[in-house]
């Protein structure tokens, strides 16, 4: 499985391509989609829109994990987050990706083990866990990564679970009498 993790927001916007086999994960590629201050807002919106449908494009994921908004203190910023994490998921939905969602103490607990690790932390365990000859930079990359990380790891036992709920509803269906159209 091939997945792409989002690290939204405005200004920079990390993403990360993951392959996944079981607990062995190869990093395909990351960068940070950047964008200035001084251009205006829906044009600033239209290039991340634009440079993460190429990036699906040139990569073909198969499923994408998306970084929840957390609200610090900070209400300006966490709307601007906002409004680059609907974008992110505009891309995704339009690309038809099978989509997961994550909080940052999710992200930090699947990947270093605590929900409050810092930065250094989990490019560190990133850098670890895909065998990478260095830690992923910027940040914002490396937390994308994290990101693609964890949702291996829930998109392995949710699979497992989604696979056993549609052989019972298969068997079910099989079980039961045929319908009669009136």
């Amino acid at each position: 499985m091939i997945i792409l993790g989002i690290d939204p927001g405005l200004a920079n916007t990390g993403w990360g391509v993951i392959e996944s086999a079981g607990s062995k994960h190869r990093c395909l590629a990351y960068g940070c989609i950047t964008t200035s201050s001084e251009e205006p807002l829906p044009g600033r919106l239209a290039r991340l829109h634009e440079e993460l449908v190429n990036v699906i494009d040139r990569y073909g994921p198969t499923e994408c994990a998306v970084e929840s908004i957390y609200f610090g203190s900070n209400a300006k910023s966490a709307f601007a987050t906002g409004q680059a994490r609907g974008v992110a998921l505009l891309a995704t939905a339009g690309s038809g990706l099978a989509l997961g969602e994550y909080s940052p103490p999710q992200v930090k607990k699947t990947v270093v083990g605590t929900g409050s690790a810092d930065k250094r932390q989990i490019a560190y365990m990133v850098r670890v866990l895909l065998g990478l000859p260095e830690e992923p930079r910027p940040d914002h990359a490396a937390d994308a990564l994290a990101i693609a990380i964890c949702h291996a790891h829930a998109s392995g036992a949710e699979g497992r679970v989604r696979l056993a709920k549609a052989k019972a509803t298969r068997a079910a269906r099989l079980a039961a009498p045929p319908e009669v159209a009136s």
